[in-house]
């Protein structure tokens, strides 16, 4: 009993302190980077980190909060975001809030379906953790595509960037912003993971 209890504790701890890294990271510049294009956000990390080490249910909530902190990004602090907001809000919240969820708890999913397959087991982290990003590029991107690439704001850009069609817009639009969130977070989340691991036995 005295153990699970242990468990228990020990599981909100690590729940409690990466919101709060998430928190820290979306309202400071460390959380963003912001470029001409799509911003390159880090708050992926401490989501793949939560999935890998906590299970899917605690990669859904942090997913979640990450999701609110963008939506809440584009009253304002985002000038993408603020357009989208602009256009649509409730089909912006959509874009921003239940996709974090999804990507959360898929990379906890696939992180323990990892763990059973024999062969990746030795690489289910370092799977997990290049996955978290590239499934909220995916679920971002997409849900942005459907919803506003008809808008005259999403219209401009693809025009701007020489997009012919969806696709094409998704792909110049991420570029090397997207590879460069999915290196951090391939980095970044397989370490601290790892150390998480080792520290704290579930």
């Amino acid at each position: 009993m005295e153990h699970k209890q242990n468990i228990g504790t020990v599981y909100l701890v690590e729940m409690a302190l990466l919101i709060a890294i998430i928190l820290v990271m979306a309202f400071t510049p460390v959380g963003y980077i912001r470029t001409l294009g799509l911003e390159i956000t880090l708050i992926v990390v401490p989501v793949a980190v939560g999935a890998v080490t906590l299970g899917p249910a605690a990669g859904a909530v942090l997913g979640g909060v990450f999701g609110v902190t963008s939506f809440i990004q584009c009253f304002g602090m985002s000038p993408f975001g603020a357009a989208l907001l602009s256009i649509n809000p409730v089909l912006t919240f959509l874009v921003c809030v239940p996709t974090r969820i999804l990507t959360g708890w898929l990379t906890g999913l696939l992180y323990q379906g990892l763990l059973k397959c024999g062969p990746l087991k030795k690489v289910s982290l370092a799977i997990a953790n290049l996955c978290c990003p590239l499934l909220n590029t995916l679920f971002f991107m997409g849900t942005l595509t459907v919803f506003f690439y008809q808008s005259e704001y999403v219209q401009g850009i693809a025009a701007a960037l020489g997009a012919k069609n969806p696709l094409v817009f998704i792909l110049l639009f991420v570029g090397i912003n997207g590879l460069v969130e999915t290196a951090a977070c391939f980095v970044a989340g397989s370490a601290i993971s790892q150390a998480l691991k080792k520290v704290v036995k579930h």
